[in-house]
């Protein structure tokens, strides 16, 4: 007997129940980022390696550990799927010609993404993120609407306990200066390291002030802080940044040890995080990256964004008594006998053509057992075809959730009749009738 096959460890199947709560979800991101004016971009899931080998940088644990990467035996080419969507966006706006084209550009895009991680609740191989970029523009004011538009997502999905914090990195010179003084600040302190902090001095410092390593906390809070090194023009960014969050009512905390590790980030960083996830308490992570589109060949230009996972969104949101009501049809159609399955097609037909969701009972069964399933269905009427009905070319018609009897209607009446049941339906539900 052959092995029953499985999905991939920490690549998950989204059931139908599950995967309709995370359409609402959708639906919902997709209104709130339409009020912003951001429009939608797709990326293809695979890209060549040397894109993410460029963006992200060699010594990085994701290019080193985590990036699902092959050989394309038909011809070659070294391919990665995509462990993030920044990358991918900004090559499709080099590519494409779109600020030089279009001027700046609002995008959005949604998705999975690919690491080889270990698995564990918020945090899987395949994960899905939603991704936002502005890019071509310079000012901070595009810096506080990354930001103020999250509050109002986390308040449109009712998310209670999501809190922000910020931070500047300044300018790549400013950067410089402190990176010389972290270094000498923590060799110094060299046999504290552990092998990760070791690993990182020379290569990525910035990434050891952000340790979860108990023993190395006192060590990192003496460092030499990036606030100290920034210029009057970064800090005025920075402060016209605060401004405008404070002047949107969203209370925040400066975290000096929220950094990024990659060359490109500049200024503005922020993270929204929860006490609500266990230990995987960032939701949404963002910031201003004006570095990476020349990094990446293209001309230079300002950009800013961030990415939030859809998993943690979704169990904060469940958390938080969110739910999504299932999807149920408005009729369900039970017929019985060749004359009355060919009418109840053309009944179903009927009714989606006018814009009805219509769920038809195919297979066999007796019109009782038809009708346990109508109930269970949620529908709020049953088409009811049986020889009778399909001799004289009629419909039976029977509420299922309110009063009312079973009557015959033409075929042609048949879409007014099912709307006027709907709406008194709706209208006892409103207790208004």
């Amino acid at each position: 007997m052959s092995k029953t096959l499985q999905a991939v460890r920490g690549m998950n199947d989204i059931l139908p129940d599950e995967a309709e709560a995370w359409e609402h979800f959708e639906d919902i991101v997709r209104d709130w980022l339409r009020g912003y004016g951001y429009r939608p971009i797709r990326m293809p899931i695979v890209e060549p390696t040397p894109l993410f080998k460029r963006a992200i940088g060699e010594v990085t644990d994701i290019v080193e550990k985590e990036m699902y990467s092959f050989e394309d035996a038909l011809n070659g080419e070294h391919l990665t799927l995509r462990p993030e969507g920044t990358a991918s966006c900004v090559r499709a706006t080099i590519q494409h010609n779109l600020i030089a084209g279009g001027g700046p550009q609002r995008l959005y895009y949604h998705g999975p993404m690919f690491r080889h991680e270990r698995p564990q609740k918020g945090r899987y191989r395949q994960f899905h993120q939603i991704g936002v970029e502005a890019l071509g523009f310079a000012g901070p004011d595009i810096d506080a609407e990354l930001i103020i538009m999250c509050a109002r997502l986390w308040d449109d999905l009712g998310l209670e306990d999501v809190s922000l914090e910020l931070n500047s990195l300044g300018s790549a010179e400013e950067r410089a200066a402190h990176r010389a003084a972290l270094i000498a600040y923590l060799e110094q302190h060299q046999e504290r390291l552990d092998e990760d902090g070791k690993r990182r001095l020379y290569t990525n410092p910035l990434r050891i002030l952000d340790t979860k390593n108990p023993d190395l906390q006192d060590l990192v809070e003496a460092a030499p802080r990036l606030a100290d090194y920034l210029g009057e023009e970064s800090r005025a960014h920075f402060g016209v940044v605060q401004q405008l969050v404070k002047d949107a009512g969203i209370p925040f905390r400066i975290n000096h040890r929220l950094v990024r590790g990659l060359d490109y980030y500049n200024r503005t960083v922020f993270e929204w995080v929860t006490t609500r996830l266990g230990a995987q308490g960032t939701v949404c992570a963002g910031g201003r990256y004006d570095g990476l589109i020349e990094q990446l060949g293209g001309k230079p230009a300002p950009a800013a964004g961030f990415a939030m996972g859809v998993e943690r969104l979704l169990a904060l949101w469940r958390e938080s008594g969110g739910e999504a009501e299932r999807a149920e049809p408005d009729a369900y159609v039970v017929h019985l006998g060749e004359a009355a399955r060919r009418l109840a097609f053309r009944a179903a037909e009927a009714l989606r053509g006018h814009g009805f969701a219509v769920l038809l009972h195919c297979g066999d069964g007796s019109f009782k057992s038809q009708m346990k399933k109508a109930d269970a269905s949620g529908a709020a009427v049953a088409l009811v075809i049986g020889e009778d009905e399909a001799a004289a070319g009629e419909i039976g018609l029977k509420p299922l959730r309110g009063p009312g009897g079973q009557q015959r209607i033409a075929l042609d009446d048949l879409p007014e009749a099912v709307a006027g049941l709907l709406f008194t339906e709706e209208e006892n539900d409103d207790g208004s009738v």
